[in-house]
């Protein structure tokens, strides 16, 4: 697939299945994967983030065609599929790699996302502060191929959440 035009953007908002769940359905985005990414292991596996000793997020790598959704619109999504006040946690999934993140590629898009939080935390709609942390991207390390589009080929039944 070629990627002319086309930007990207990672997010970690829980559970990896359900964010890129989400993000497929929307008109734009043109390829999603998951990973991980913030921690100083060199390319992890699941099992080993899950131990918490790599300091990785679960997150959703994905392209999207600016001219059909912007990143604006992208973050703005991202507050509305998960609670952006808990810390290292998702409902019931516990763990530093459920934290909430938006990792951003360039000064445009930490600029956009900085001023989304900041409208996000004046708007009232949240009653506890928002824990969401705004960092410089990294290496995006996929994650193995069983949990690439999980809820595609397993159905959404197949989540313990």
């Amino acid at each position: 697939m070629s990627r002319e035009g086309l930007e990207e953007a990672t997010f970690a908002a829980g559970c990896f299945w359900h964010v890129q769940d989400a993000f497929d359905k929307l008109k734009g985005v043109v390829e999603t994967e998951v990973g991980f990414m913030g921690g100083h292991t060199k390319d992890p596996t699941y099992k080993q983030v899950c131990t918490h000793t790599t300091g990785h997020a679960e997150v959703t790598h994905l392209w999207f065609d600016p001219k059909v959704i912007s990143y604006e619109q992208l973050v703005e999504y991202f507050w509305t599929m998960h609670d952006p006040t808990q810390v290292n946690r998702q409902g019931p999934d516990v763990g530093d790699q459920y934290r909430s993140a938006i990792f951003f590629y360039n000064d445009e898009q930490r600029r956009i996302a900085d001023e989304s939080k900041r409208r996000q935390e004046t708007s009232g709609g949240f009653n506890r502060p928002i824990a969401t942390l705004i960092v410089p991207a990294e290496t995006f390390w996929r994650a193995e191929e069983y949990h690439q589009k999980y809820f595609q080929k397993h159905g959404m039944s197949a989540c313990p959440a």
